[in-house]
């Protein structure tokens, strides 16, 4: 196929290197002609790069656009109104895991355990799930990779403390406020491939133990992104080994379910805690999680024996499968048209 990666470029930090990962691994196999779009905020600047290049699917790695963090969804639905196919999530399952609140809501009715919660909305209405004990965890309703969650500020234990976080959520994420109960546990990540047959993946785990009491064990911003911090602690993702066969079984039962719930496409990621009681509560569903080649997902995907070429192949392969009759006949013919043009394009270079 004709792949085009699109991916966001940010003005300070430059490309993900993500980016480059995935081209080379799907480039391996030689069956792809694959290009790189990057965008910013530039919404005609899309536009036009997607109706020259014309690509038979986009590989979507875009996790914003311009300043608004929540752009993965805005950006999908560019791509469903132009009906260029793409891989993940559409933007309707995007803006479902954003909003934590609503993700909950669908959990409940799906009869699936998650934190007792509550919201404080900036323009003061509150809405609750549960009666809620403390200690609370407080965090932006949609906010993401972390943002704004440092763990010592975050859980508060007692009603002044969460006032006061909440204001600061409202001031700096410009976001409401969500508070969950905090729930004591190991910090696991289920990843999961697939739309019909979805498959669980090998479950991962956070080891935050190392931490000292006076840290939460919460992944915060700092210990995601510290490497320093990560060094003190032994702060370290690794496939979780060490779990009976039936736990697992559970862990990535609830995951599946979770993932259906939430009408993840493709490829997803569910954070759970379990409890010492053997509780398990769904924390997040994240949709189009990172795929970087040492990210969690990955090493999942690898114990499960996907190496990651063949974890990106198989992820278009779902999006491809996806497509109607229709697009696939279209994408043979212009794969044959290109076959045959590419020995004249070789001979015009030399």
């Amino acid at each position: 196929m004709k792949i085009t990666v699109l991916t966001y470029l940010d003005p300070d930090d430059g490309r993900d290197e993500v980016v480059d990962q995935a081209v080379e691994a799907l480039g391996e196999s030689g069956r792809h002609e694959l290009d790189v779009l990057e965008v910013e905020g530039d919404l005609a600047s899309l536009l036009g790069e997607l109706e020259k290049r014309r690509p038979d699917l986009v590989l979507n790695l875009c996790e914003m656009f311009g300043d608004n963090v929540q752009g993965d969804a805005a950006v999908a639905s560019v791509l469903e109104l132009l009906r260029v196919p793409f891989t993940g999530s559409g933007a309707s399952e995007l803006y479902l895991r954003q909003d934590k609140g609503v993700t909950k809501k669908v959990l409940a009715f799906e009869g699936i355990l998650y934190p007792n919660f509550a919201i404080f909305s900036p323009d003061a209405d509150l809405e609750t799930g549960g009666n809620l004990r403390m200690p609370l965890f407080v965090k932006p309703l949609r906010g993401d990779a972390s943002i704004g969650i440092r763990g010592a500020d975050a859980l508060v234990r007692d009603s002044s403390a969460l006032m006061e976080r909440v204001l600061q959520v409202h001031k700096e994420c410009k976001d409401a406020a969500l508070a969950e109960e905090y729930i004591e546990g190991r910090e696991l990540y289920v990843g999961v491939l697939g739309n019909r047959e979805a498959q669980a993946l090998p479950p991962v785990e956070l080891d935050m133990s190392g931490l000292p009491d006076h840290m939460p064990a919460v992944a915060d911003k700092d210990v995601k992104f510290d490497e320093k911090l990560a060094e003190r602690y032994g702060i370290e993702a690794r496939v979780a080994d060490d779990l009976p066969d039936e736990m697992r079984a559970r862990l990535q039962k609830v995951a599946v379910q979770a993932y259906r719930a939430l009408r993840v496409r493709d490829y997803g990621r569910v954070d759970l805690r379990l409890t010492e009681a053997g509780e398990i509560y769904v924390l997040e569903v994240n949709a189009n999680p990172y795929l970087e080649r040492d990210s969690e997902f990955a090493m999942a995907a690898e114990s499960a024996g996907y190496e990651y070429p063949a974890l990106l192949e198989r992820i278009v392969e779902l999006a491809a499968e996806r497509q109607p009759q229709s697009w696939q006949k279209r994408a043979r013919r212009r794969a044959a048209a290109r076959r045959k043009a590419a020995p004249k394009r070789a001979a015009a270079r030399s």
